[in-house]
């Protein structure tokens, strides 16, 4: 070092040494002579080589071999570069590390917690941050030697492929903590394994194998991945597997995956599905009733796609189709028993064994006749006993009957609703021309609106009772046949026209109260419950207004007929006037016919008259034509 600073110092300009020697002088008492002036030496003409020193003046050849010794004991060194040093001295504060340069440099020992066995003579790593701070001293750093280093290996895993040791630390959102090479990288938790993984814990404080799958040069961010490691042992499983697959053959696999339309299974790399369908030959409702979650089970493959990407699998093609082990005896007509499994609108499947099913359509459900649904007879889970109405055991399909079970209403209909026979019957439902009524499960009648009543006129059978209501009926015809009775109402009771026919005779009077009107005529409430009709030209009251609604006045009867139902009414005093006018009309007709034949009369016999028959003749018919205008004048 001593040497290096002579050299230094002899190269120094004279000018700047001289200076640097020459003592500080006091003000002259006096002023001196001045001094010649020199003449300055060019710098192209000043020996550089030159020491001044008459013992240290060497040849050329000396030079050169000094200087080469010289350049030997100097590192060529640059800032941020990383170099390898040795350690000189330990403090409790600091180590001092060598590197060959012109001086030493100082670290905290802090650096070097990851080596607590340091010792004088170790080779450290060291980063090279200034070859001169502030105080003219070397900086150095180990530990963003160690980083920079761990970076560059790092990057160098990542372009190769490697697989490196990573020791995990702790667990944090969404996947691991991982330190690899001394940096901290993230593992996620879809990297972890190639099945899920639900506890990541089980993993903190273990050393695995990894493979550097991203890094983020910007942000100095790694990610990695062990799930790629068992990737890459199972694709040469898998290829091997794949290329074995054939249509029909069994194989052990692992539950991997349970979802509510399936399951997903491992066959060692590869996965299939076995669709919910193909679990069971029996109906559930979800996969976890027959499988758990890492169960070992033996599947058969059904099917692939020509990649062999999609492998669809089963499970209940391992035991044979229960239709075939179905009782060879059982047959059409025969009465079985089982479990409601699925209800629809149309009717219910019922399950008599594991995985043999037999529907029940609503109209088997009962013998009744109105529309209803199967939720209104069963519900899932019932247990049944039904009839075998019809059996395919080549399709595998089965319909059955419950109503079969229970007796016929129809069979001795007749023995029980014999013609003329009374009942009370339950309204079910309307219609524009009657009501349906039921008179038992699976016995309807039809009451025709005019069987409703005798004596009021109804235009819909609303107007006269409601749904749900009873009603008391009387048979009046029965069709076995084709499952049908006609029904009354009114025939409960005699019928009253036999009756109103000597009330309501043609010209007598009676009370009526007019309950509605339009412009043809009023409705008018007469006694005993009848109703009769009023022309509007008979409905003028005696103080010249019309008949109104609510009004109760004298009808007289112009007219009854007992098969029509029908009864005509008049206001007395407005048909006494229309009788008088119309024999007045009558009369004046008469005479107006007369006067014209006798005009015409006249008018013939003019040409044959003579002239004082004429004066006769003319004052004649002057008299009647007077008379005629008079009787149109009226």
């Amino acid at each position: 070092m001593a040497e290096n600073e002579n050299i230094i110092n002899e190269a120094m300009p004279v000018e700047e040494k001289a200076v640097e020697e020459t003592p500080v002088m006091e003000a002259p008492a006096k002023k001196a002579p001045k001094a010649p002036k020199q003449k300055p030496v060019p710098a192209e003409d000043f020996d550089w080589t030159s020491s001044h020193k008459k013992f240290d003046n060497y040849s050329a050849d000396e030079r050169a071999k000094l200087e080469e010794k010289y350049a030997g004991t100097m590192n060529q060194i640059a800032d941020h570069e990383v170099i390898e040093g040795t350690v000189v001295a330990i403090t409790d504060r600091e180590v001092v590390v060598n590197i060959g340069f012109k001086s030493d440099g100082v670290i905290p020992v802090a650096e070097f917690r990851t080596n607590p066995n340091l010792k004088v003579g170790d080779k450290v790593e060291v980063y090279v941050e200034n070859q001169e701070g502030p105080n003219g001293q070397l900086i150095l750093s180990h530990k963003k030697a160690q980083l920079l280093k761990s970076w560059d290996r790092v990057n160098e895993a990542y372009e190769s492929g490697e697989i490196v040791n990573g020791y995990v630390k702790s667990r944090t959102k969404g996947g691991l903590i991982v330190e690899v090479f001394g940096l901290e990288a993230f593992l996620p938790g879809s990297q972890i394994d190639v099945k899920p993984i639900r506890d990541y814990d089980v993993f903190v404080d273990s050393v695995m194998e990894f493979k550097v799958v991203k890094i983020n040069q910007e942000f100095k961010n790694v990610v990695v991945s062990h799930k790629a490691l068992i990737e890459d042992e199972l694709e040469a499983q898998k290829a091997e597997i794949i290329s074995k697959l054939e249509k029909g053959q069994i194989l052990e696999g692992v539950v991997k995956n349970i979802t509510s339309y399936g399951v997903f299974i491992d066959l060692g790399g590869v996965d299939g599905l076995i669709h919910i369908t193909d679990l069971s030959w029996g109906r559930i409702t979800h996969p976890e009733e027959v499988v758990k979650l890492d169960e070992k089970i033996k599947v058969v493959i059904l099917d692939f796609d020509d990649n062999k990407k999609r492998i669809a699998l089963g499970l209940k093609q391992l035991t044979p189709h229960p239709w075939d082990a179905l009782d060879e005896n059982l047959k059409v007509g025969d009465t079985v028993k089982g479990k409601v499994v699925v209800i629809a609108d149309y009717g219910a499947f019922v399950e008599i064994a594991p995985g043999v099913e037999g529907l029940i359509h609503v109209s088997e459900m009962s013998w009744s006749q109105h529309l209803r649904s199967a939720q209104d007879f069963l519900k899932v889970g019932d247990e049944v006993e039904a009839k075998v109405l019809t059996l395919d055991r080549e399709e595998r399909k089965m319909s059955l009957g419950m109503k079969q079970l229970m007796p016929d209403p129809w069979a001795n209909i007749t023995d029980r609703y014999p013609i003329g026979s009374k009942h009370t019957a339950t309204v079910r439902n309307f219609t524009n021309f009657g009501i349906f009524v039921e008179l038992e499960e699976g016995v309807d009648g039809l009451i025709h609106i005019s069987d409703l009543s005798w004596s009021k006129k109804i235009k819909h059978p609303a107007e006269f009772t409601k749904v749900g209501e009873t009603i008391d009926v009387v048979v009046l015809d029965v069709d076995q046949e084709n499952r049908r009775l006609s029904l009354g109402h009114k025939q409960l009771e005699e019928n009253p026209w036999d009756v109103f026919e000597t009330v309501f005779t043609v010209g007598s009077m009676h009370q009526g109260t007019v309950i509605s009107a339009n412009d043809k005529g009023a409705v008018v409430s007469l006694p005993y419950g009848v109703e009769g009709f009023c022309p509007s030209r008979y409905m003028k009251k005696e103080d010249g207004t019309n008949a109104k609604v609510d009004d109760t006045l004298e009808f007289k009867v112009l007219e009854f007929n007992k098969e029509s139902k029908k009864i005509i009414l008049a206001l007395p005093k407005v048909e006494e006037e229309k009788e008088v006018k119309s024999a007045e009309e009558k009369a004046a007709d008469k005479a107006a016919k007369q006067a014209k034949r006798t005009v015409k009369q006249i008018n013939d016999n003019i040409e044959h008259s003579t002239l004082g028959d004429l004066e006769v003749l003319a004052g004649l018919k002057e008299n009647l034509e007077k008379q005629e205008k008079a009787q149109q004048g009226e």
